[in-house]
């Protein structure tokens, strides 16, 4: 299976984490809202990369700098 990062999910479709990037910094922040390895993530809408998901029963907007880290 190969890896992409999370602005080229499928709308609506539930995915898994596979990975999150980025520096110690950046790693820990999107741990902290909820992008952990193994989780579950659904793109809800993406605006030109800009992406609204669900991950653990909360929506966040992410930037598509942020979910070019997070490879599902």
């Amino acid at each position: 299976m190969n890896m992409m990062p999370l602005y080229l999910a499928q709308i609506g479709k539930e995915e898994t984490i596979v990975k999150v990037g980025g520096n110690a910094e950046v790693k820990k922040h999107l741990e902290d809202l909820g992008f952990v390895v193994g989780g579950t993530i659904t793109v809800i809408t993406d605006n030109g990369g800009n992406l609204i998901v669900n991950v653990k029963d909360s929506r966040l907007a992410i930037n598509k700098d942020m979910a070019s880290k997070i490879m599902i």
